[in-house]
C-alpha cells in the first residue's frame, strides 16, 4: 500500500507554534520510511557496479515522485560537502524546496547514508512528463556528471 502522507515543508518550531506537530511528525515519519525504502531497494538491485531498473519501481510502489524527491534533494543538501556528488545534482537539489530545520535537525534523520557506491543516486531518479519516474539506463551510478 503506498503511503499518502502529505509531505510537512515547515520546521518543528512552526508546527508547534502552529498546532500542527501531528502532521508534522506523521511527514516526518513518512519521510524515514521512504529512506528505508530506498536504502533497501539499493540494496535488493545493486549489482556489479550498477543499480537494476527495478529500484524505482520498487521505491514508486510505496511512495509518490514528491516524497522520493524530498528525501533525495534533502540527502544531497545534507551532504553539500561530498565531492563525489555532481554539481548538477546539487543544483537541482536547490531546486525541490525542503525545510531547513536547523533548530532539531530533524532533517538529518531522513538523510541517506551517502556511500562511495552510489554517490548519484538522483541521476538514477529522473522526473518525466505527467510526474513518471524513471530509472535512467546506460547511466553509471558512479558517474561524475549528469
Amino acid at each position: 500500500m503506498k503511503d499518502t502522507t502529505p509531505i510537512y515543508f515547515h520546521s518543528a518550531t512552526y508546527a508547534y507554534e502552529h498546532g500542527e506537530l501531528d502532521q508534522y511528525h506523521a511527514s516526518h515519519k513518512a519521510n524515514i520510511a521512504c529512506r528505508e525504502a530506498i536504502e533497501q531497494a539499493i540494496t535488493d538491485n545493486y549489482r556489479d557496479n550498477r543499480l537494476g531498473t527495478a529500484c524505482v519501481q520498487q521505491v514508486l510502489q510505496q511512495f509518490d515522485p514528491g516524497r522520493i524527491f524530498y528525501v533525495l534533494a534533502n540527502t544531497v543538501r545534507q551532504k553539500d560537502y561530498d565531492g563525489r556528488i555532481s554539481r548538477d545534482n546539487k543544483a537541482w537539489a536547490q531546486t525541490v524546496p525542503v525545510c531547513e530545520d536547523t533548530v532539531s535537525d530533524m532533517t538529518g534523520m531522513f538523510a541517506l547514508p551517502w556511500t562511495a557506491a552510489i554517490p548519484d543516486l538522483p541521476t538514477c531518479f529522473s522526473p518525466r512528463p505527467g510526474g513518471n519516474v524513471r530509472l535512467l539506463r546506460n547511466k553509471s551510478p558512479l558517474s561524475e556528471t549528469a
